[in-house]
């Protein structure tokens, strides 16, 4: 299947990419670079918003801007003023922790989980930001939260252990927002690299991008491998679904840690990347409070 280059922008950690149709346009953000990123295909244009900390995953909101979970909380976003509204900070007593991947559930509650930056711990955590704007804690024990994915029907939902190399599945119960029956949906082998960010398609199917590993992963519902899409860089951070009919799959990677060496060998570490597999997405669900 083939992988063409959509934008050579050196992004350190890119993630959390999220297609606005009314824009026509794909919002990105970068992790340790600290912005916020836009890439219009039609025209090529990329533009950056500087943020004060790591914005580490983010959803649009129904009532305009985005909701956000910031290194140190969540927070509302206004990119037009640059205001960051805070609504509650996370795991302040754990100086190491901050929060990292996250989406909206199709019920617009905005999910975020946690991750132990020095990658020694496994107490990173699972976290829902209700419409009503309460923050609950909704699983754990995890060193890298990531990977977190809803399925077509809310019946089930995903959620990764990067470091752990394991995607976990959940019963989902829609009405409430509570997972349960958590139990191993698929393991990922050393040459596949770790489970980074997720998407699931409109047949259900999840989409893992592969850190380390040089590759995309499409996941049946069953957990068995549908198939694996070859990457040119080594680092793939997360995917999405986009374009018009949502028939496109963008590919988010990074080169945070590369030596000079290892930046030469792969010139397009950090860039954005677009493939054609055939298969349809879903667009993300708008945070509802």
């Amino acid at each position: 299947m083939g992988v063409e280059l959509a934008l050579n922008a050196g992004i350190s950690v890119g993630e959390s990419p999220l297609w606005m149709p009314e824009e026509k346009a794909l919002y990105f953000t970068d992790i340790a670079g600290t912005t916020m990123n836009r890439f219009t295909p039609a025209s090529g244009q990329h533009t950056q918003w500087q943020m004060p900390e790591k914005l580490c995953c983010f959803a649009l909101r129904e009532s305009g801007g985005f909701i956000a979970a910031m290194s140190s909380g969540f927070a509302f976003l206004d990119l037009d003023s640059g205001a960051i509204d805070y609504i509650v900070k996370t795991e302040t007593e754990q100086p190491d922790n901050r929060l990292n991947d996250g989406r909206c559930d199709r019920q617009g509650r905005f999910w975020a989980g946690s991750m132990h930056e020095p990658r020694t711990k496994f107490d990173g955590a699972l976290y829902r930001l209700g419409t009503d704007q309460n923050c609950n804690k909704m699983a754990s024990d995890v060193m890298v939260s990531n990977g977190l994915a809803f399925s077509p029907d809310s019946k089930s939902m995903y959620w990764s252990d990067s470091r752990n190399n394991k995607i976990f599945a959940f019963d989902f119960d829609a009405e409430t927002g509570t997972p349960s029956n958590r139990r191993l949906f698929y393991e990922t082998s050393l040459e596949q690299g770790r489970p980074d960010g997720a998407t699931v398609d409109a047949e259900g199917f999840y989409w893992s991008a592969c850190f380390m590993g040089g590759r995309v992963l499409r996941i049946a519902p069953d957990g068995t491998l549908d198939r694996e899409i070859l990457m040119p860089v080594r680092n793939i951070t997360m995917v999405c679904f986009g374009g018009d009919d949502l028939d496109t799959l963008y590919i988010t990677t990074g080169n945070e840690g590369l030596t000079a060496a290892e930046l030469a060998a792969s010139p397009l570490a950090g860039s954005l990347f677009v493939t054609h597999p055939g298969v349809k997405g879903l667009l993300d669900p708008k945070y509802k409070g």
